[in-house]
């Protein structure tokens, strides 16, 4: 009955799927949707700030001064448009990049890699093994870096799930990731969303070419996979 009607009431992933920059193309024209997910990046001791938006385009925002999160680089959910003269005056216009207002940023919890333990089984116990389903949204891509995933599952009160990336060994594909995800015990029948981002930083360099990365998951129906164009970050 519980994966019935999950299955009934998501949009998922079903096949391989190519997934471009996480901008929302359709987005409500509000400031109270974000418009696209971000890496905020704040140099050494957070004095300034850019936003990375995808691949090739950087962001200056020229209302910021610094990172509200603080030093450490992350993925976020950014609302911005484009500043008005007096703006751009008042920010400092930064050349050969694009200059933007940011009317908010909400961070998005970010992690890295996990070790590969050496054995599928092992990282099963390991990581979890309990199933989820990813959205096929704007949100979940591969860009900058980064794997960002906007996934739905069960949720009880009070419930802590763990997520965790790992590249297992696989000769016959180098660019082959797996998410587990361990519910913890929580026997929640409460569906809601939730997104997470990953750095790649583990996986072998692309030498500037653009591969394919297989993502795999074990959802509520089985395994499934997605595949994602990926340049490993300069």
């Amino acid at each position: 009955m519980k994966q019935a009607a999950l299955r009934s009431i998501i949009m998922i992933i079903t096949a391989a799927l190519s997934f471009q920059a996480c901008i929302d193309k359709d987005s409500y024209n509000s400031e109270y949707y974000p418009n696209a997910i971000v890496t905020v990046m704040p140099n050494d001791d957070n004095t300034s700030v850019r936003l990375q938006l995808d691949d090739k385009t950087s962001l200056w925002p020229v209302n910021l001064k610094k990172s509200p999160f603080g030093a450490k680089e992350v993925r976020a959910y950014v609302n911005y448009r484009r500043p008005t003269a007096q703006e751009l005056e008042k920010g400092g216009i930064l050349a050969d990049i694009q200059n933007v207002y940011v009317n908010w940023l909400d961070s998005i919890r970010t992690k890295d890699m996990a070790v590969d333990t050496g054995s599928k089984e092992l990282n099963r116990k390991t990581y979890g093994n309990d199933p989820l389903e990813i959205v096929g949204s704007w949100e979940t891509c591969v860009e900058d870096g980064y794997l960002t995933v906007r996934f739905r599952t069960y949720w009880g009160s009070n419930a802590k799930h763990t997520l965790n990336l790992v590249h297992e060994a696989d000769d016959t594909d180098p660019y082959k990731i797996t998410l587990f995800q361990d519910a913890n015990g929580d026997e929640g029948r409460n569906v809601a969303d939730a997104t997470i981002a990953f750095r790649l930083d583990k996986l072998p360099s692309t030498g500037g070419e653009e591969v394919t990365l297989t993502l795999v998951w074990n959802s509520f129906i089985g395994e499934k996979t997605a595949k994602f164009k990926y340049i490993s970050r300069n």
